[in-house]
């Protein structure tokens, strides 16, 4: 069996892989480009299956108490007014809102924290170059931006939707799907109305402003703009801002205080939405995982739970098979079912959910507020990001928590 394994990025996906494959005895490092451990981040849920896999290794518990606190949706009006109301405590982990809320960097600490004891993690250096991997070849050669060069029996990619490293490997073999839809995420002060909702405004021109709450005494905003792509994403933060500010400067409700605290902000994200489509996940002893295989964007309502459920089977396929290719194999065929399922999401949602005119946000919201009546609530739960179903984890051997191998040195 193979067994020193490198992962290229530290984030939910790396990390989970990087738990499971050092509890399973594997010499695991793991290399991220940013200089320390990023925090920070939006809204993130774990259903289903994901919520199986943090049980499994014992921070499901854990995971909840991080959790932001968000008691459900609303959609209101320009005046602040309540259009239609989804309380996670009605609808379950069925509704817009799921049973486990948690800040995407405040679950990416939760497994470091853990992870870091059983695995080397380097920060600040990134791979500059993949060795051609040989039929038949029995390592993997990776040169780091350091100036080091190491060999590996395996190497995991959980990098993001842009990552670099998949095209060092898999040169131009993304066709992304590009879902129209541009969203901008970041940071701003609390104010004291702040409630314990997601607040969701829409405005003309297929604009829409949200508020969620958090644990860190902040509030978490969120611009989106319904339209086709045009490079946004390649733009500089100056430019992305002054594009945000001119878009949304008359659109209504809090937008002024949101733009406000755009300039202020010290976690700004900004992209255009597209969906990651591989033809394939691995290429002999390179494989990928996360958003960087298969990234269905936050409108799957499943990405994190993805995640989750990725890293926990790519380790446990390296565990059950002792040949690299086998456990490759095995893992995208257990994992294939629930991406095309959660990325079937069609290209007419961000447009109906985004209205471009006054007379489509009126009948979004007279939908959502049928959608909202106790009566049909089985009906509205369709609307939104249900449970997943995932791969069956009864293969995977549960490996009871005082068996499990304890890393010595860094």
């Amino acid at each position: 069996m193979s067994r020193r394994i490198l992962i290229t990025g530290a984030s939910v996906a790396g990390n989970t892989a990087a738990w499971w494959l050092g509890h399973y005895g594997f010499d695991v490092t793991v290399v991220e480009s940013t200089p320390e451990f990023r925090d920070g981040g939006q809204n993130i849920d774990i259903r289903g299956v994901g919520r199986e896999v943090l049980r499994r290794m014992d921070l499901e518990q854990a995971a909840l108490d991080r959790g932001t606190g968000e008691e459900g949706t609303v959609w209101i009006d320009e005046h602040g007014g309540e259009v239609a109301k989804f309380l996670t405590a009605d609808f379950g982990s069925a509704g817009p809102t799921a049973e486990m809320e948690i800040l995407r960097g405040d679950l990416a600490r939760l497994l470091y924290e853990s992870a870091r004891n059983y695995a080397t993690f380097r920060f600040g250096d990134r791979i500059d170059r993949i060795d051609p991997i040989e039929e038949g070849a029995e390592a993997v050669s990776v040169a780091f931006s350091s100036g080091q060069t190491e060999q590996y029996d395996a190497v995991v990619i959980a990098e993001g939707v842009g990552s670099s490293t998949r095209e060092l490997v898999f040169p131009q073999e993304n066709e992304p799907r590009w879902m129209d839809l541009t969203i901008a995420y970041f940071t701003i002060p609390r104010q004291a109305d702040d409630d314990q909702m997601w607040r969701w405004y829409n405005a003309t021109d297929g604009r829409s402003i949200s508020l969620r709450p958090d644990t860190h005494g902040t509030t978490r905003a969120m611009l989106s703009l319904q339209q086709p792509p045009n490079g946004e994403q390649e733009w500089t933060v100056e430019q992305q801002k002054a594009y945000l500010r001119e878009r949304f400067d008359d659109s209504g409700w809090q937008a002024h205080r949101v733009l406000a605290g755009l300039e202020e902000t010290e976690d700004f994200y900004f992209d255009v939405l597209r969906q990651v489509r591989m033809d394939r996940w691995s290429k002999r002893r390179v494989v990928l995982t996360g958003d960087a295989a298969w990234c269905a964007t936050p409108l799957a309502g499943i990405g994190a739970t993805l995640a989750v459920t990725g890293g926990y089977v790519i380790a446990s396929e390296l565990r059950r098979k002792g040949d690299i290719r086998q456990a490759f194999s095995a893992y995208e065929e257990a994992m294939r079912p629930m991406v095309e399922k959660g990325q079937g999401v069609p290209k007419i949602a961000p447009r109906m959910m985004n209205p471009h005119s006054r007379l489509g946000i009126n009948l979004l919201h007279h939908a959502l507020r049928i959608a909202s009546k106790p009566a049909i609530r089985g009906l509205a739960t369709k609307l939104f990001a249900s449970e997943p179903d995932g791969p069956d984890l009864s293969r995977y051997e549960k490996l009871p928590l005082h068996q499990r191998p304890h890393r010595t040195g860094p």
